[in-house]
């Protein structure tokens, strides 16, 4: 028989030494785990003898309890009766201040859905969302590249018919819009995941899955329609086994059509928004059993696996155990070798790099433009200057893979003037997070509706009836090209010699 606990009793185990947690009813001892910790040890520490439930439930999918805890650390139920029943305020908790329901068909644009948003979820929340490296330049600058290209609309074209329609890696959508792999979405709604891939069945968007999600794959894709896409994003973890794993999982859900290999973050970048409110706990006092550095060493023994920092935001703690030693020689034969998947390899930022990711097709089929909503390095370049740079230097690249772009797309004609560059379509990763923030599934619904009924109506006034007609024609890029990378190309071509003795 479960022994049952008073809280009284799990409160004093509350250092180092021996620490206890209760979570969802039952009460853990996890002090063996702590050194183990992705995030640290100091946030299990902050919620030692506490019942961690409610900062827990929202950033770790079902079944990582039982994955990282041995059997006998279940040591039991806690009695409710004696959990403490005082609730603290907003302002103690951290947490935003609710103003009742949204009226979603008011909100017009996907500034209006992130300002409700703010509003509605926890500062914890926000801060990990809209936080990006440094100064936020490259976060910015996503954006305004966008309103630096000017559209050229042709006249007298009958616009009766719009038809969005496209495909990514020959799987058929209504959209030439995908939700970006996003992390920690039931942060911002308890629909999480879930929610996102329900909206984005209702208007044919495909979803990329973050490996950072907080539901399991199984769950998000658990009432996918036939046809519905979905893709799995990958950060190759330091423990490969762990890796191998999670691709023999993933190759069991017919629903996820591709791995989507991310190359822009190695390292995660200094994100100060999300430092500063330090990851879960953030709000409860240090006790004096993790003042400093506590009993538990944090010197690394893996000479790949450098020291976890002292305090650490959510966005470190999810890339702690990321390798940051992957190469062209390497990774994709050793991908080869755990999945027959399509591979998508995400974060590029320079066309020398997309020229070679188009020799390793067929096994690559898609590559993505992107500096990870500026998250990772800032002033690096957003996805359009990439684009002009490929376009420049080596466009057979379009012709060799799919490009796809993130960043800074906030309305239906910058998926437009992505499409216009060559872009087989444009991903959104906080305009989803902040759609799940305003209203849930519906939310996210609502965001897709809006950039839908915008793409449209630029089409429209472009003449253009179906997607794959859009191309340079209709845009002006001269203010973008100024400012593009004008150095030597670098592309180690086959010689004009090697290419005739091929054909012999």
């Amino acid at each position: 028989m479960s022994k049952v606990f008073d809280y009284a009793e799990v409160a004093k185990h509350n250092t180092a030494e021996s620490c206890w947690v209760v979570l969802y009813g039952n009460v853990y001892d996890v002090t063996n785990f702590i050194p183990e910790h992705p995030g640290g040890s100091k946030v299990i520490l902050q919620l030692a003898g506490t019942d961690a439930t409610e900062e827990y439930d929202p950033i770790h999918p079902p079944g990582i309890l039982e994955e990282n805890l041995k059997p006998e650390a279940k040591l039991g139920t806690i009695d409710p009766d004696t959990l403490p029943s005082a609730e603290k305020s907003p302002v103690e908790t951290g947490e935003a201040v609710q103003e009742g329901p949204v009226d979603l068909e008011n909100l017009l644009n996907l500034d209006e859905i992130e300002e409700v948003a703010t509003k509605q979820i926890s500062h914890k929340a926000w801060a990990y969302y809209f936080s990006a490296a440094d100064d936020l330049g490259s976060k910015n600058f996503n954006n305004q590249v966008y309103r630096q290209i000017l559209l050229r609309p042709r006249v007298f074209v009958d616009c009766v018919k719009c038809d969005t329609s496209t495909s990514f890696l020959g799987h058929n959508v209504k959209l030439p819009i995908y939700v970006s792999p996003a992390a920690m979405a039931r942060l911002a709604h308890p629909d999480g995941e879930h929610g996102i891939a329900q909206a984005c069945e209702r208007y044919g968007a495909m979803h990329l899955i973050s490996q950072n999600a907080s539901m399991t794959p199984e769950q998000i894709v658990a009432d996918a329609t036939p046809g519905q896409v979905f893709g799995w994003q990958l950060y190759v973890q330091n423990e490969r086994h762990k890796s191998e794993a999670m691709l023999a999982r993933i190759n069991k859900l017919p629903a996820i059509k591709y791995i989507c290999l991310t190359l822009d973050a190695p390292v995660p970048g200094k994100r100060e928004l999300d430092e500063k409110s330090k990851n879960v706990a953030s709000n409860l006092p240090t006790p004096s059993s993790v003042q400093g550095s506590g009993s538990v060493s944090t010197t690394s023994t893996d000479a790949k696996t450098p020291a976890a920092p002292k305090a650490m935001g959510m966005g470190q703690s999810l890339f702690w155990g990321t390798a940051a030693d992957l190469t062209w020689k390497t990774t994709l034969p050793w991908l080869a070798e755990h999945t027959d998947l399509p591979i998508v390899l995400k974060g590029l930022q320079t066309h020398e790099d997309a020229y070679l990711a188009s020799l390793h097709a067929p096994q690559v089929k898609a590559i993505i433009l992107s500096n990870h909503g500026g998250r990772a390095l800032d002033t690096a370049p957003p996805a359009v200057h990439t684009l002009l740079e490929i376009r420049k230097y080596c466009p057979e690249v379009l012709d060799r893979v799919e490009v796809w772009v993130d960043g800074g797309i906030k309305r239906g004609t910058d998926v437009v003037k992505a499409l216009c560059l060559g872009a087989r379509g444009v991903g959104i990763g906080r305009g989803a997070l902040y759609g799940l923030g305003a209203g849930g599934t519906e939310g996210v619904a609502r965001v897709l509706e809006i950039l839908k009924a915008e793409t449209e109506t630029c089409m429209r006034l472009l003449g253009v009836e179906r997607v794959d007609q859009l191309g340079m024609q209709y845009i002006n890029t001269r203010a973008v090209e100024r400012d593009i990378y004008d150095g030597p190309a670098a592309l180690e071509r086959p010689s004009l010699w090697a290419m005739a003795k091929a054909k012999l």
